[in-house]
C-alpha cells in the first residue's frame, strides 16, 4: 500500500470499501508522482492495469483539499462510451468528496450540464467536439468555467498522438490556456505507446523534458495465440444434382464454421476490418445459430448501427449474464472495459501492431486466465490468374511478421503532419466565433507560432487565409480594420453541428467510367493520373482526379487481368512490418502457433521467394507487368511510385513495393537506374500527386499548400529514394536498418 498514506481520507476509506487489498506498483508511483510536484504525467500501462486510478486516486485527493471554487479536472476522451464508463467508475468516488461528476457530451443528460454552468465545481467527463462546442456556441463562459482547472487528464492519449483529431485537441487545450491565462497540469494515460519522446513533446511541446512517464514493470502476460490458414476458392462449382452452377463454399464460411464451434458459450471479440465483412460474418454466425436450434450469441458493431444497438451489444458484453460475442470493426478496439472477454479474433492479418496490442489487452482480464487471440487468414488458391505475389502469401507471412514483433513489444511510432490544413481552417474559423473578429496576426500566434501548428509557418499560413478569404470560397474576408471575419460560407458551416467535429465518417472514393458510376472505393495510397487499381473484377487506370469531389475517373486498363494479390487499403503499412515479412520469408523456424495450413502457407511463401531468388534480387516478373519489391512501409513506396510515374510509368502502390503495369524487367532497371541517377527533389514529384485532400476541411485550402504541405510530409522520404532506388536496380540486399520503438 506505498504511496496509500498520501491520499485523502476519504479516499482511502473508499479503496478500503471497494475491497482493494493494495495498491497496484504504477498506482503507488503515480501518487508519489502526482502529489509530489507539478509536472506533467504520461501513466502508460496495459489495458485493465489501474491507470485511470493511478490518476485520479491523487488529483481527487489534492481536489477535496482545495478551498478555490471553480472546475478542477478536465477529463478527455476520444469516445463518448469511455466517458459514460468511466463516469460510472468514478462518480461514486466524486460524490464521496462532494464533488460534482458530469459528463459532457451530445448524449449526455442536460440538467447537470446546466449546474455546472452556473456553479463550475468538480470533474468534467468530456470529449474535444463538446469543448469545441463550448468554444463555439458558449465563449464567453469558457475563462470562468475552465479558469481554475488544477488538470486535464487524457485518456487513450495514443488516439491523439497523430491526425488531425489530435491536433484538434492540442489546439483546444491551447486555447483554454489563451482563454484563461493559465496552463493546468496535463496527465495522460495510455495502453500502447509508441514513440515516448514524440508523446511528451505533445504533452507540453515547449518544455517536453519536464513530462515525467510512469511505465508499468508488471510481469508479461500470458498469451495463447493462434494463426489459422483458410484457402479461397475462386471457381464456381457445379451443384450436387447436375443442375445450375452454385457458388462454392468459401474461406469465409469454413471461417464461420471454426467460430460457431470455439465462440459460443462465452464472451468474446471478433474484429472483422471492414463493414462488409462484420456484416457477412455476423449473418453467417446467426445462420449457424438457426441452423443448430441454439440462441444467436453473435452480434454486428460498426458505426453505421444505430447507438441503440450499439450500447445494447455493450451491455450485454459488460453484464456477462449471456454468453455474447460481438462482430466488430475498429469500433470496440478503444475504450470502455467490457469485462471478462475470454477470446479476441481477428479476421485477416495485422496491418498495426498498436491495434493488435489494443485489441489483444481486451482478453485476459480474468484472473489467471490468459490473453487468447486467434488469427484467421485468407489466401488464394494458386490456379487461372494467380501470380507470383499470390505465390508469397504475403497475408500469412504478414500474419507471422506481426505476432513476431508483439512478442517484441514493439508498437509503431505516430505519424505526423497529417491534417494540418484541415485543422488549421477548422480553428481559424472557431477562433473567429470565438473572439468576433481576430486580425491575421492573433490567428497565427494563437494556432502557428508556439502553438500546435508549428510546423505552419507564416508564409503558409497567409497562403491559407487568402485561399480561405477567395471570393470563389468565402470562407472568411477582411473588414477594411484589417481584422479576418467569417464569409458567408464560413458562417454556414460553423452554424452546424457537424463542424464540432474534425473527423470525417469512412471517406470514400467513387469510380467514374465515362457517365457510369462503378461504385465506392477506400483509398489511402497516393494517386495520379496513370495510377492502376483492382475494382469489380478487373483492372482500371486512373485518367482524372476530382481531389475535392472524391471522384476518379477510369478506363479499362489494357491488362485486364485482376491480380488475387489485395492491393487497396486504407491502413498503409509501417516499415517495421514491412522489413519483418521479409525477415520471416527467410527465416525456417516453422512456429508453434500457426495451424497445419498456416504452416503450409508459410512454407509455401517461404519456397516462392527462394524459387523468384528475393534475397538477392528486387524485380520480379508477372506476365507483362513487373513487381518492385521494397520491403518497405506506405509511405515509402508511394513516393517511389510518384517517382516512377514522373518517369513516365504506370505504377500501383501494395504492401510489398510497387508494380509497374506492361513493364519489363529490363525497363523497370532502367526505371529505377533513373531515379537514382536524377535524385529527384521533393518539389520535383509533389507536382505529381492528385489525391492531395486528406482530411474533412482539405477541400477549402488551396492546391499549393496543401502540395507544400506533402512535401514536408515526405521530404526524409524522398531523401532516401534515390539509394532506394538504386538498390532495387542492382539487385543488392536493400534491408535497411532496422529501428524498434520499443514499449
Amino acid at each position: 500500500m506505498q504511496g496509500f498514506d498520501r491520499l485523502h481520507r476519504e479516499v482511502q476509506r473508499w479503496i478500503r470499501d471497494e475491497g482493494w487489498t493494495g495498491l497496484r506498483p504504477i498506482q503507488s508511483r503515480a501518487i508519489d508522482t502526482v502529489l509530489g510536484g507539478e509536472t506533467d504525467v504520461i501513466i502508460s500501462a496495459a489495458t485493465a492495469a489501474g491507470k485511470t486510478e493511478a490518476a485520479f486516486l491523487p488529483l481527487l485527493s489534492r481536489v477535496a483539499e482545495r478551498e478555490d471554487e471553480g472546475l478542477s479536472i478536465l477529463y478527455v476522451s476520444p469516445l463518448k462510451a469511455l466517458i459514460n464508463d468511466q463516469h460510472r467508475r468514478l462518480d461514486g468516488l466524486c460524490e464521496r468528496l462532494g464533488l460534482p461528476a458530469v459528463r459532457w457530451h451530445g448524449d449526455a443528460p442536460a440538467g447537470p450540464k446546466q449546474r455546472l454552468l452556473k456553479t463550475p465545481a468538480g470533474v468534467v467527463f468530456i470529449t474535444p467536439e463538446s469543448i469545441e462546442a463550448l468554444f463555439l456556441r458558449r465563449s464567453a463562459e469558457v475563462p470562468r468555467l475552465f479558469g481554475r482547472i488544477d488538470a486535464v487528464v487524457i485518456d487513450e492519449l495514443h488516439a491523439f498522438l497523430q491526425g488531425p483529431r489530435g491536433l484538434h485537441l492540442a489546439c483546444l487545450l491551447r486555447r483554454i490556456e489563451l482563454a484563461t491565462g493559465q496552463r493546468p497540469r496535463r496527465i495522460g494515460l495510455s495502453a500502447t505507446l509508441g514513440d515516448p519522446v514524440a508523446a511528451s513533446i505533445w504533452m507540453n511541446p515547449t518544455a517536453p523534458e519536464r513530462v515525467v512517464l510512469i511505465e508499468d514493470a508488471a510481469a508479461a502476460i500470458n498469451i495463447h495465440l493462434q494463426i489459422r490458414g483458410y484457402l479461397e476458392p475462386n471457381e464456381t462449382c457445379a451443384s450436387r444434382d447436375g443442375g445450375e452452377v452454385e457458388e462454392p463454399r468459401t474461406a469465409l464460411d469454413d471461417i464461420a464454421d471454426h467460430a460457431f464451434g470455439v465462440l459460443r458459450g462465452d464472451n468474446h471479440l471478433f474484429f472483422a476490418s471492414s463493414r462488409r465483412n462484420v456484416e457477412a460474418l455476423a449473418d453467417g454466425l446467426r445462420l449457424r445459430s438457426e441452423a443448430a436450434a441454439v440462441p444467436n450469441e453473435f452480434f454486428p458493431h460498426h458505426g453505421s448501427l444505430s447507438r441503440e444497438l450499439r450500447e445494447t451489444l455493450e451491455s450485454r458484453l459488460k453484464a456477462a449474464a449471456l454468453p455474447t460475442t460481438a462482430v466488430a470493426t475498429t469500433t470496440l478496439e478503444l475504450g470502455i472495459d467490457l469485462g471478462g472477454v475470454k477470446s479476441v479474433a481477428q479476421l485477416g492479418a495485422p496491418r498495426s501492431l498498436a491495434s493488435l496490442r489494443q485489441r489483444l489487452g481486451r482478453s485476459g482480464r480474468r484472473k489467471g486466465a490468459p490473453a487468447i487471440l486467434r488469427v484467421y487468414v485468407r489466401e488464394r488458391s494458386l490456379v487461372g490468374a494467380a501470380g507470383p505475389l499470390d505465390a508469397l502469401r504475403p497475408e500469412t507471412i504478414r500474419a507471422v511478421a506481426a505476432v513476431r514483433l508483439l512478442l517484441q513489444r514493439y508498437v509503431e511510432p505516430p505519424r505526423s503532419g497529417v491534417g494540418l490544413a484541415t485543422v488549421a481552417i477548422h480553428q481559424i474559423l472557431s477562433l473567429i466565433v470565438e473572439r468576433g473578429g481576430v486580425s491575421a496576426g492573433g490567428l497565427f500566434n494563437a494556432l502557428c507560432g508556439a502553438g500546435p501548428l508549428v510546423n505552419l509557418d507564416r508564409d503558409l499560413f497567409l497562403a491559407l487565409l487568402r485561399g480561405m478569404g477567395d471570393p470563389a470560397v468565402r470562407l472568411i474576408e477582411q473588414a477594411p480594420d484589417g481584422q479576418i471575419m467569417l464569409g458567408e460560407l464560413g458562417e454556414r458551416l460553423t452554424s452546424n453541428r457537424e463542424f464540432y467535429a474534425i473527423f470525417d465518417t469512412d471517406e470514400e472514393w467513387t469510380l467514374r467510367h465515362g457517365v457510369r458510376a462503378l461504385g465506392q472505393i477506400p483509398i489511402s495510397n497516393v494517386l495520379f493520373v496513370g495510377s492502376v487499381l483492382a475494382f469489380a473484377g478487373r483492372r482500371w487506370r486512373v485518367t482524372g482526379v476530382d481531389d475535392r469531389a472524391k471522384v476518379l475517373n477510369v478506363e479499362p486498363h489494357r491488362a485486364g487481368r485482376l491480380p488475387l494479390f489485395e492491393r487497396q487499403s486504407v491502413e498503409p503499412l509501417g516499415d517495421r512490418l514491412a522489413q519483418e515479412m521479409r525477415s520471416v520469408y527467410l527465416s525456417q523456424d516453422l512456429p508453434a502457433y500457426a495451424d497445419p495450413a498456416a504452416t503450409a502457407l508459410l512454407q509455401e511463401g517461404r519456397d516462392a521467394f527462394a524459387a523468384y531468388d528475393l534475397m538477392r534480387h528486387a524485380v520480379l516478373a508477372d506476365g507483362p507487368d513487373t513487381h518492385l519489391l521494397l520491403w518497405r512501409g506506405g509511405a515509402m513506396n508511394s513516393v517511389m511510385a510518384v517517382a516512377l510515374r514522373a518517369m513516365g510509368a504506370e505504377t500501383e502502390v501494395h504492401d510489398l513495393g510497387v508494380t509497374l503495369a506492361q513493364t519489363v524487367p529490363d525497363r523497370a532497371r532502367a526505371l529505377l537506374e533513373s531515379v537514382a541517377a536524377q535524385s529527384p527533389s521533393v518539389s520535383d514529384l509533389s507536382g505529381y500527386v492528385a489525391n492531395l485532400s486528406e482530411a474533412k476541411f482539405d477541400a477549402y485550402a488551396p492546391p499549393d499548400v496543401l502540395r507544400r504541405l506533402w512535401e514536408i510530409r515526405h521530404g526524409a522520404s524522398v531523401a532516401e529514394l534515390s539509394k532506394l532506388a538504386a538498390g532495387a536496380a542492382h539487385a543488392i540486399d536493400m534491408a535497411p536498418p532496422l529501428h524498434l520503438h520499443s514499449t
